[in-house]
């Protein structure tokens, strides 16, 4: 069949791959001028089942009402910007019971996982190198009280197939020697030893080239999608900035941009971009530099180690469309990062960046066919794009095909 995935990212060029290797003639139309220069251009590089917990929850809620007023947190929400933000608001609120909470966390969990092997199992089929590490990841935490606060959440994960183990400051700086100088900043850690790291954007590149080399995969840069032409129960055409596509079938994976465009078209699909600050930073001292990736949980501080470079992410802001940066917006982060890894780095030579995450209220994407015979979504990964983009187009392939699904889909199909 004659394919189009809206959006090139990690998501989309994914998707992309896996419907050409089933033998599809696939187009991708993407407004940027080339592949993950969105969402997927900066993230923190952690590929993270271990960061599966679902964001709407009984704790959240705290949270994010106190986002509303101090904005000095890691999370910081100001409805007064966006009307859209506070019925998504009132969505996401909905969804801050136990029992939701559990439920996304382990239809997230089951999707992470299948995708962490999609994205090494592609890896060896394509040869594609990414700055890629498995090594594992560190979850930090400064004080007792919040890692005893978190380990419900973590053997929740255990419970259900993630591998951890709960360790002290002195175990974590033997298991990431780049830690030794900056340990005593904490009481302990989670490690999550399958999770891993890499560079979202050398893969998403090098993987549209094999996509394009191998399967004839047709990238279409520098054009806008304007709308879908309908015609009874399906799409006949997606209308762009240079005239109509006509398509067989249709996959929505345009991120943050998803929403706007499944609203137009009475799709129930409440994404919302969710800004997140990062910064990649060229290694000064490599061995003070950390050799996996981590997270200070109670700073909402990510990093990753990518070849000879620090990537630095924080921050889930929630301000629309919006992505503007300050240098001002990195302070916190830079501090952090010093205090962690001391004299690894300097930050003048940083490159800052700002991007939108695609979020769900229940914190879990959406895949499947919605409303039209030919329309399908492969969209609102949130902070785990980079995590399930491989799982999910793969899931997506199958879906398409009329296969069974490898995992079960439970929680993960729009409108079921």
């Amino acid at each position: 069949m004659k394919i189009l995935v809206l959006g090139a990212g990690a998501v989309g060029t994914a998707a992309a791959y896996y419907l050409a290797r089933d033998g599809h003639e696939v187009t991708v139309v993407e407004r940027h001028a080339a592949p993950a220069s969105g969402t997927s251009y900066a993230n923190a590089g952690l590929v993270s089942p271990g960061d599966a917990t679902a964001w709407a929850s009984p704790e959240a809620l705290r949270t994010f009402v106190l986002g509303m007023f101090n904005h000095d947190l890691g999370i910081k929400v100001r409805l007064g910007r966006d009307p859209y933000l506070l019925a998504w608001s009132l969505r996401f609120l909905r969804q801050c019971t136990l029992a939701a909470k559990r439920a996304n966390t382990l239809s997230k969990l089951r999707l992470a996982l299948y995708s962490r092997d999609s994205i090494n199992a592609l890896t060896e089929e394509t040869g594609i190198a990414y700055d890629d590490r498995r090594k594992g990841i560190l979850y930090l935490y400064r004080s007792r009280e919040s890692l005893d606060a978190a380990l419900p959440n973590y053997r929740y994960l255990a419970d259900h197939g993630l591998p951890i183990e709960i360790v002290d400051a002195e175990r974590a700086a033997e298991i990431d020697p780049g830690l030794s100088a900056g340990r005593r900043q904490f009481a302990g850690a989670v490690y999550s030893p399958t999770d891993q790291t890499g560079d979202s954007r050398l893969f998403v590149t090098r993987l549209a080239d094999h996509a394009a080399e191998k399967f004839g995969v047709e990238f279409r840069f520098g054009t806008t999608v304007e709308g879908l032409d309908i015609e009874g129960d399906g799409v006949r055409a997606v209308r762009t900035d240079a005239g109509p596509l006509a398509v067989d079938i249709v996959v929505i994976a345009m991120g943050p941009e998803s929403g706007l465009l499944g609203r137009r078209h009475g799709l129930d699909l409440p994404v919302y971009p969710v800004k997140g600050y990062a910064a990649t930073i060229p290694l000064e001292d490599e061995a003070r530099g950390p050799t996996m990736g981590g997270a200070d949980e109670d700073r909402y501080v990510a990093y990753s180690r990518l070849g000879n470079r620090l990537r630095l992410s924080c921050t889930a802001e929630f301000t629309g469309f919006d992505r503007s940066f300050q240098p001002a917006n990195f302070a916190a982060m830079f501090r952090t990062a010093r205090e962690i890894f001391p004299g690894a780095f300097d930050e003048a030579r940083a490159e800052l960046w700002a991007g939108l995450r695609p979020m769900m209220p229940s914190s879990v994407p959406v895949l499947g066919r919605a409303r039209y015979r030919n329309l399908y979504l492969d969209t609102g990964h949130g902070h785990l794009g980079w995590t399930m983009a491989a799982g999910s187009g793969r899931l997506l392939a199958d879906l398409v095909a009329g296969r069974p699904p490898e995992i079960d889909t439970t929680g993960l199909l729009y409108g079921k």
